[in-house]
């Protein structure tokens, strides 16, 4: 489901941003790879996400994929939908993020930005937006959601 301008896939700027507009990115479904490989660039081998006959016997019953990775994910989804091309200055910060629910290996995750507010900031040349962001797995269940501001350019003159 897609509103006001972030259906478009080329870079938006900063005044073409406006508080609703709303956008879902399509699906990416988590592999034992994507897992692996993650533990491997960040180091992180703990046996809850690398362990699968550790993990049967834990709070979820299976691997989970790291929390950071679904949000790494949800970052990658963003980029695709098109509308941060060549328009985005800065990602300046992740603000109350929260992770819900676990990502299993096989789950599709999916990502919902909303625009929240926008703030000129002339000085920098653009302004700041903040997303409401919500990462949904296949059955629709938020499994991470928190807010992101990014910097935008403004239109040129």
């Amino acid at each position: 489901m897609t509103t006001g301008k972030l259906a478009r896939s080329t870079g938006l700027y900063f005044e073409e941003f406006s508080p609703g507009d709303q956008v879902v990115s399509m699906g990416r479904t988590i592999t034992e790879a994507d897992i692996v490989n993650f533990a491997a660039l960040s180091g992180d081998w703990n046996l809850i996400h690398t362990d699968a006959e550790y993990s049967q016997g834990q709070l979820f019953g299976q691997r989970v994929a790291h929390g950071l990775l679904i949000l790494s994910i949800a970052s990658g989804l963003s980029v695709r939908l098109g509308f941060m091309e060549e328009t985005i200055l800065a990602f300046r910060s992740i603000g109350e993020w929260r992770f819900q629910r676990p990502v299993f290996i096989g789950d599709t995750v999916r990502v919902r930005l909303t625009v929240d507010e926008t703030k000129a900031m002339p000085r920098l040349g653009g302004g700041l937006v903040t997303f409401k962001v919500d990462v949904l797995n296949q059955k629709d269940e938020v499994v991470q959601r928190g807010t992101w501001e990014m910097l935008v350019k403004a239109q040129p003159a």
